[in-house]
This record gives structure tokens, C-alpha cells and sequence, in this order.
């Protein structure tokens, strides 16, 4: 009796060793992973989803991990979004697009023209807001979180007269915008905005 509890105890500290081993070999670093530690940030290299994005932009792999750092902060402050591009984020009621190291103003490294030297092109229907790296382009009616700062600009080329309303923290109105109209604006105290 005692050789079975032996053999059977050896089986199971072999079985839980199997998998430890296993375990460890599946979260371990491999050839060809898809990060690489570069000053504390994962840094984007050539097998990760987006990597011919960035490398088309011209972005280092210390580049590519700095706005990959950026877009899931994003992530994280989004529920419900995620990721379609290097840069770009569908949230619920739009796009986001963060700027790439070097671009002035956000385009989405996926599409044409991704240079940043000009402000995207805001299509009708949508209203599109600016700040200084980063653009929102919404396009479906709905109330959403704004967690900016800062100065930037707008751009509310929705149907003439629609109405675009911006919130406070109570949800009271700060201020509006009656389509079409482009203008600058504070972002800080906006928490909230009703495209429509």
C-alpha cells in the first residue's frame, strides 16, 4: 500500500512539475516576440499587429512603443473601444486618432496621407474636435466622455443646424455648436459631449 501512495504522490509532483515547466516555457520571452523592453516602455517590433504601420511612418521601435504606451492609455480610460490601427481607436461614438511621434496634427498611420502635416479632413455628418496630438471624429448621436485639457479646435460639419452640445462635470451645458461651424475651444471643464 505504501509503494502505491509513493508511485501515485511521485506521478502527481511529476504532473505539477510537467505543468509548471510548461507554463513557464509558454510565458517566457521567445525568438520573434512581440515586444521588446526599450527605457522601461514595450516598444513595438516587427511581428506585433501595427508594426509595418509604424514602420511605414518612419517610427523607431523606442517611437513605436512611446504611442503604443499612448493609445492604451486610451484603451484603459475607453470602455468598449479598440484598437484598429497603430494609431487609431474606435470608441463608441467615432474614431480616435493619436498623433505619432513627429506629426503635428493625428492621422491615422493606416490610411493615405499619413504625414500629420495638415489636420484631417472633417467628412460631413461628423463633428470632429483637436487638441494638440490627438483628433475625435464622431459620427454616431450618444453622450460621451471627453478626458482632455488643453486648447485646440472644432470642426462641427454635421447636417446645418444640427446642434452640438458640450458638458461640465454636472452634465449642466458649457456651451454649443449650431452645424456647420468650425471655431477654437477650451477642453478643460468639457467632460462630456453630445454630438447630437
Amino acid at each position: 500500500m505504501n509503494k502505491i501512495r509513493t508511485f501515485m504522490l511521485r506521478a502527481t509532483v511529476g504532473v505539477f512539475a510537467a505543468g509548471a515547466l510548461a507554463a513557464g516555457l509558454m510565458t517566457a520571452p521567445t525568438a520573434g516576440a512581440h515586444t521588446a523592453q526599450d527605457g522601461g516602455r514595450q516598444a513595438v517590433t516587427a511581428q506585433t499587429p501595427f508594426a509595418a504601420q509604424t514602420q511605414r511612418a518612419g517610427l523607431t521601435p523606442a517611437q513605436a512603443g512611446e504611442l503604443q504606451g499612448r493609445v492604451d492609455g486610451y484603451l484603459a480610460e475607453e470602455p468598449g473601444s479598440r484598437q484598429v490601427s497603430a494609431n487609431r481607436i474606435a470608441t463608441r461614438g467615432g474614431d480616435l486618432v493619436v498623433a505619432a511621434p513627429g506629426q503635428r496634427y493625428a492621422r491615422d498611420l493606416a490610411g493615405p496621407g499619413a504625414s500629420g502635416r495638415a489636420p484631417a479632413a472633417c467628412a460631413y455628418g461628423h463633428l470632429c474636435l483637436y487638441r494638440p496630438g490627438d483628433s475625435r471624429d464622431y459620427y454616431r448621436c450618444g453622450t460621451y466622455s471627453l478626458p482632455w485639457v488643453g486648447d485646440g479646435t472644432f470642426n462641427n460639419n454635421q447636417t446645418r443646424g444640427t446642434t452640438a452640445r458640450f458638458l461640465n462635470s454636472d452634465r449642466s451645458i458649457r456651451w454649443t455648436s449650431r452645424a456647420p461651424q468650425t471655431g477654437t475651444a477650451t477642453w478643460t471643464g468639457v467632460f462630456y459631449v453630445v454630438p447630437c
